[in-house]
């Protein structure tokens, strides 16, 4: 991995967080507990599956086999990178990775948000050599590179990024 590319994935990782936390600026608890219809998310429910996700994502980059060769598909990753945000598709996260009330608070959530985010940052920094080579299966995406998992950490939390920011709209149109 060229030293640009490098940089690259760990500052896509940091300004998916960024832009979270600017999302989740000036929210108050009752906020970010509050619903706009019974069937979406609240804020908080939000931050936790993010949270749960990437902490699926990072388990399988720690499991993650490692080849003799490189696998790089450079469009297959641009692919990624711009459609893993998209929410004119609506999708039903798996039963194991929706929200359950694990966090009691949004400043609990945030904590651990930003420890597992910190984790992945540290892990891409660490093993940025590596990435090509790391692969593990995705249930829907197939076989994953280290690079490509990193990419899914910080696209899906742009994803719910952009679904709290809708929720946020919600909650004030109502």
């Amino acid at each position: 991995m060229a030293p640009e590319e490098r940089t690259e994935i760990v500052q896509e990782l940091e300004r998916s967080r960024q832009e979270l936390l600017a999302a989740l600026s000036g929210m108050d608890e009752a906020q970010a507990k509050a619903r706009p219809d019974a069937e979406r998310w609240s804020v908080l429910e939000c931050v936790e599956h993010i949270t749960i996700v990437e902490e699926y994502f990072f388990a399988q980059l720690e499991k993650a086999e490692k080849l003799d060769a490189p696998r790089i598909n450079k469009e297959h990753e641009a692919r990624l990178m711009a459609g893993f945000p998209d929410r004119s598709t609506r999708r039903q996260a798996p039963e194991m990775v929706r929200p359950s009330g694990r966090f009691a608070t949004l400043a609990e959530a945030l904590v651990h948000f930003n420890t597992r985010r910190e984790r992945s940052i540290q892990f891409a920094q660490d093993r940025a050599g590596d990435l090509y080579y790391l692969t593990s299966e995705h249930p829907r995406f197939g076989t994953v590179n280290g690079v490509e998992w990193l990419i899914f950490i910080a696209g899906h939390g742009r994803r719910h990024t952009a679904q709290i920011q809708e929720i946020r709209a919600g909650l004030q149109a109502i």
